[in-house]
């Protein structure tokens, strides 16, 4: 039999290895990004970051930094819809009884996957009849339909909520509404955590409701963004980036895209302690 050390130190260097395979494209990539000029022959610096940050401002009269207030405002806002829409309707799923109940439920789950491409050209129909094309709080609207919250808000209170306590709450005299918020809802933290965080992620990484929504370069979100500036490269387009009086090459793109990256990695920090830990929110005591 093999000792426990060696068991160890196997496991340690096929975890070393796996970190090494998938890490090495992510620093080199991170590299190019704090090269200078078009990437080629340039040291990595940070001084190469600063010039090129500035050249990403530069471009287009800045609309990069009004891409990702777009999108901030967008993600922000479809997140919060989705939150608030979520938490009652995953309660009613899942704690109390009415006609319907299942049909709901599955519904829920059908709509989960539905892909987003096909409900775009409706979406844009009934948008631009009432004439909201270029509005940004009306796709962050749209962005709070989010099934999937819906989903895990009810696995939450099916499963930290046991039926004892709801029905105690009905004995003692509360409605459906009055236990949620006063039972149901301070104990959701962990079920906001989940529902902002994925809703947060899948608005901001959204592509095609923003490009026909939003089809104006100065409205439109950073998803859309990028791949313009991707189009504008000469790497890429050398025909189009002629014209152009800022040229953008592999540090630009490297550099625009870890930025567009930086308001995940904030909403998972501050998000990151219910996400992962566990909590046990409910108990019926004898």
């Amino acid at each position: 039999m093999l000792s426990p050390h060696l068991g160890r130190i196997g496991r340690t260097a096929t975890l070393l290895l796996f970190a090494a395979v998938f890490g090495y494209p992510l620093l080199a990539y991170l590299a190019v990004a704090f090269r200078g000029g078009d990437g080629a022959d340039s040291a990595v610096a940070l001084g190469n970051a600063v010039a090129t940050w500035q050249s990403i401002l530069a471009f287009n009269d800045g609309t990069f930094l009004q891409w990702l207030t777009n999108s901030i405002i967008v993600a922000s806002v479809g997140s919060v819809v989705a939150v608030v829409a979520a938490l009652p309707a995953g309660y009613a799923l899942a704690r109390l009884r009415f006609r319907g109940r299942r049909l709901l439920r599955f519904l829920t789950l059908l709509t989960m996957v539905v892909p987003n491409t096909v409900l775009v050209i409706p979406i844009y129909l009934e948008v631009s009849a009432v004439g909201a094309v270029n509005n940004l709080w009306v796709v962050g609207l749209l962005m709070g339909f989010f099934p999937f919250g819906v989903y895990l808000a009810y696995i939450h209170f099916k499963t930290t909520l046991p039926t004892p306590i709801v029905e105690s709450a009905r004995l003692d005299g509360l409605t459906d509404v009055q236990t949620f918020f006063t039972i149901a809802l301070p104990i959701s933290k962990q079920a906001v955590a989940l529902v902002g965080f994925f809703s947060f992620v899948a608005n901001w990484t959204n592509f095609f409701l923003p490009m026909v929504l939003l089809p104006l370069s100065t409205s439109t979100t950073v998803s859309v963004g990028l791949q313009q500036l991707v189009s504008s490269s000469p790497l890429f387009d050398p025909t189009t980036a002629a014209g152009l009086d800022v040229r953008l090459y592999a540090p630009h793109l490297a550099l625009a895209t870890l930025v567009t990256t930086l308001p995940v990695l904030v909403v998972f920090v501050l998000a990151q302690r219910y996400l992962i830990r566990g909590q046990t929110l409910g108990a019926v005591k004898g």
